[in-house]
Order: structure tokens, then C-alpha cells, then sequence
């Protein structure tokens, strides 16, 4: 699994900080994400996910 985020696309909501705090983080300016961990573990999976599901912008992608 690759976490990528569209950098274009995301406003820095933070959803995805709190769905996933081990793998995102919300910037000094809090205008972005920072991918913490781009290939989170398997028991990191389901949290990845849930915050892709929770983007209201949809700025985060999973890949195989």
C-alpha cells in the first residue's frame, strides 16, 4: 500500500490527521497534510483508507 496525496487538491481540512495520526500530520501553517508514512504497515491499512473515505477534497489516493 502507497498513501500519496494530491497536494494540488488538499486545503488542509485535517480529517485525515485525526482519522490517521500515525501516517498524517498537519502542518506549521496548517494549509497541508504531510505524509508521515507513505508505506504505513498492514495494521496501519484500515486507518489509511478510513482517512482517503473521510477527505472532504478527496485529495488522498491508496495505491496496490
Amino acid at each position: 500500500m502507497k498513501v500519496v496525496v494530491d497536494m494540488d487538491v488538499c486545503e488542509g481540512h485535517g480529517e485525515c490527521v485525526v482519522a490517521a495520526p500515525e501516517i498524517f500530520e498537519l502542518g506549521d501553517d496548517d494549509e497541508q497534510v504531510t505524509v508521515l508514512q507513505e508505506n504505513p504497515d498492514e495494521d496501519l491499512h484500515s486507518k489509511a483508507d478510513e482517512a482517503a473515505k473521510v477527505c472532504p477534497v478527496a485529495a488522498i489516493a491508496i495505491e496496490d
